[in-house]
This record gives C-alpha cells, structure tokens and sequence, in this order.
C-alpha cells in the first residue's frame, strides 16, 4: 500500500509566475482604488473598481496629503502641549509635596518636644500632685444659661 504523504511545510516553496511582473515602460498604469463595494452613483462616477489614473485624481491626492500632513502636525503639536502641560503640573505637585512632607517634618518635631515638656511637666505640677484636683465640680451648663425659660 502506499503512504499518504502530506506537503512539507519546510520545503521551499516555487513562486507563482506572476510574481514579480513588470508592465513594460510606457505601458498605461492602472490601479485599484478599493476592494470594497461602492454605491450605484460612486461606481458610475468612478468608472468601477480599476480606473486609469488620471490628473484629476493625482490632484485630489496631493489636496488629501497635504490635508493629512496638516492634521497629522496639528494632532503632534496637541499631543506634545498635553505632555508639557503634564509634565509642569507634575512639577508643581512635587514641589508642593517637598514642602508639605518638610511641614510633617518640623511639626513631628514640635510635638515630639512638648510631649517631652508635657512629660517633665507632669513629674513636678502641683495641680496634678494634689488628689483634690480629681474631684468632680459642677459647673453650669453653659447651653442651658442662653435658652429663654
């Protein structure tokens, strides 16, 4: 019995024949302007889907080119103001934040030495040493002495 035997994917493979032509010089070129389907009016105007290329269109080209290129650079130019903008916003912000963590920095101190004052304060106040000071004293309250009665 003989083996089926499948294409091997690694062969080289031979080209087709029309690869690689050339229409000779002088030759009237043509183009395909699109694969997709056009409507009934644009097929009559356009002549179908190969149409010689005329001056007409070599015009309408260089218009839509030069179209193209003025919004590419008016896009890059925009593009390029946001990432300055961002850029000096992201600045600003680190600024504000070196001299906000130096602000945490000098408070942390501040309160790091009057809790030590507080501390040395307490080993010797008279008012804390007294066991009177603990004792509860009514005091008005100071809401109730506004209402009308």
């Amino acid at each position: 019995k003989a083996a089926l035997r499948l294409p091997d994917p690694w062969a080289p493979q031979r080209r087709p024949s029309w690869v690689g032509f050339a229409f000779p010089p002088g030759f009237p070129s043509y183009h395909v302007t699109s694969t997709k389907c056009r409507g009934p009016a644009e097929s009559r105007r356009r002549g179908g889907i190969w149409d010689p290329e005329s001056p007409e269109d070599d015009d309408r080209k260089v218009r839509r080119r030069e179209k193209n290129r003025v919004a590419a650079q008016r896009s890059r130019k925009k593009q390029t103001q946001k990432a300055d903008k961002l850029h000096e916003e992201y600045e600003c912000l680190e600024q504000e934040n070196t001299v906000l963590r130096r602000e945490i920095g000098k408070l942390t101190a501040e309160l790091q030495q009057l809790s030590e004052a507080l501390k040395e304060h307490e080993k010797m106040c008279p008012l804390l040493l007294c066991p009177m000071n603990f004792v509860p004293v009514p005091r008005p309250d100071p809401v109730a002495g506004c209402l009308p009665r």
